[in-house]
């Protein structure tokens, strides 16, 4: 017995311990975010004066000579990545497990940051920043299906709300290292330095025993060596003992890999067609575009805009204490609160209609003060309750499917928020600033779009919605009727699960 739990025993791992690894992976993702958008990374561009003289600008936008559109491309650019590889590594979490897979992509992500740090134009830097997308398009389809698996069944929005609050924080804290490092000693350094902190976890991907997700056996992840997993001799019609027939045996290698392509864009077709069949997954997403395009903006050019409009000459610090607490705390009481009110996908509706109405009236009025302590205090009140939605909207995803499709249902959304939302709010905005010359009326025009997204989010509450946590998929269930997924929830629990195809 205790030879074949050591076989498949996923070795120290815990639910709070994965918990603890991924929010750690999504912090140091989101502090390259904070950093890049930060006043010490960033910079500021080359002014030249009537007479003819020039200033030198700092950080990237002053070392490559960026106009603010250029520089909102660059903050944008990883969407490329994203777009292009989320479908991918959600579609091979069906044959190959999911942690090798998000072995390869930390791997992608550390390589292109270092990039980042050694780049030398603008068309360099963008490259990088489309492979920094890629890397996190492994991660972040991934991570919260995991997470939703092992949570507690009555903390579940609390354990999301807590993998979420990494995004405010390691934003902040990119704000800050940001700034701190590429005053005082150079932005690239800043890149190199998140490559450092994110090596570790990029080969924990690769040698940490394979764990299992809801939704997928682990004969289901790889039907190409099934047989050989379960040990089992396959018995087909007119073959006895389990004997193939001579065609299958002769079929080419070429045409086996056509039809496994097929198989797989089939089922990825089949997959997103139920995802846009369904209403409530849409007016979630639809209503995430909307609150992401704000955030977006918020994130890139809030140092910025702080620094023009109330000279603060450490907006860097000021903007990430501020998001860091409140989005700390937001995130936290978002999940917390709809668990309090009996986690259902109405509920989780009706508080992000709520606080992102509230919070967009807090941060619509901060803009309108001339005071420095004013803006604060509103500003800070109206990131609470905004950030109180990242828990409950990512449940609303992952719970309004079926568990075989939630990595898709994951990747599609992030996709959508990105390249609907913070990917074209960056450079937009950038371009209104360049016609208004006025942050607070650019800032004023940013902060309305919160109000569509609690209006969509608002017609969420009355649509009729099922939640399919608990469904059946086709690769749930193994041939005995009992769950094939292995726990995670003791190191000396003994496994009797299959073994989980390796990449």
């Amino acid at each position: 017995m205790a030879t074949a739990s050591t076989a498949s025993d996923p070795s120290w791992f815990s639910p709070k311990r994965l918990l603890v690894i991924f929010c750690v992976i999504n912090l140091i993702n989101y502090v390259d975010r904070g950093a890049i958008a930060s006043n010490g990374v960033n910079g500021s561009q080359r002014i030249c004066e009537t007479g003819g003289t020039c200033s030198s600008g700092s950080g990237i936008q002053g070392d490559f000579n960026l106009n603010n559109f250029e520089d909102g491309v660059i903050s944008s650019a990883f969407m490329v990545g994203l777009l292009l590889a989320s479908p991918i590594f959600a579609s091979l979490a069906h044959r190959v497990n999911p942690f090798r897979l998000i072995g390869v992509g930390l791997t992608v992500w550390t390589v292109a940051v270092v990039g980042c740090g050694i780049s030398f134009n603008f068309w360099s830097i963008a490259v990088c920043r489309m492979l920094v997308g890629v890397g996190e398009a492994s991660f972040i389809s991934l991570a919260a299906p995991f997470i939703d698996d092992h949570a507690p069944v009555h903390q579940k929005t609390a354990w999301l709300g807590i993998f979420y609050m990494c995004i405010p924080s390691g934003i902040a804290l990119g704000y800050v290292y940001g700034g701190l490092v590429g005053t005082y000693i150079s932005w690239r350094f800043a890149f190199w330095g998140e490559a450092l902190l994110m090596l570790p976890f990029a080969i924990l991907g690769f040698v940490m025993k394979p764990l299992q997700m809801k939704g997928f056996s682990a004969s289901g992840l790889s039907k190409k060596f099934g047989s050989l997993e379960n040990n089992v001799p396959e018995v087909e019609a007119g073959f006895p003992n389990g004997s193939h027939s001579p065609s299958e045996d002769y079929k080419p290698s070429s045409l086996k890999d056509e039809s496994a392509i097929t198989a797989q864009l089939s089922r990825f077709l089949k997959d997103m067609k139920v995802l846009l069949a369904d209403k409530v997954y849409v007016v979630n997403v639809l209503g995430y575009i909307a609150y992401n395009f704000v955030i977006g903006a918020y994130s890139y050019w809030g140092p910025k805009a702080g620094y023009n409009i109330y000279n603060m000459n450490n907006a860097d610090i000021v903007f990430g204490g501020v998001t860091i607490v409140c989005g700390i705390v937001g995130t936290l009481a978002g999940g917390f609160i709809l668990d309090l009110m009996t986690a259902t996908i109405s509920n989780a509706f009706k508080l992000l209609s709520v606080a992102t109405f509230f919070g967009a009236i807090f941060c619509f009025v901060a803009f309108c003060f001339k005071s420095l302590y004013g803006f604060l205090a509103f500003f800070a009140i109206g990131e609470l309750l905004v950030f109180a939605t990242q828990g409950p909207v990512n449940y609303v995803c992952l719970h309004t499917v079926k568990p075989s499709v939630r990595p898709l249902a994951m990747a599609m959304s992030t996709v959508s928020i990105h390249i609907f939302g913070d990917v074209p709010s960056s450079p937009l905005v950038g371009v209104v600033q360049d016609y208004l010359n006025d942050w607070r009326k650019t800032s004023l025009i940013l902060t309305s779009i919160f109000f569509l997204a609690s209006a969509i989010w608002f017609i969420g509450i009355f649509l009729h919605s099922v939640d399919r946590f608990n469904e059946d998929s086709e690769h749930s269930v193994n041939g005995s009727g009992a769950s094939s997924s292995i726990p995670l929830l003791k190191e000396d629990a003994i496994e009797t699960a299959e073994p989980t195809a390796e990449l």
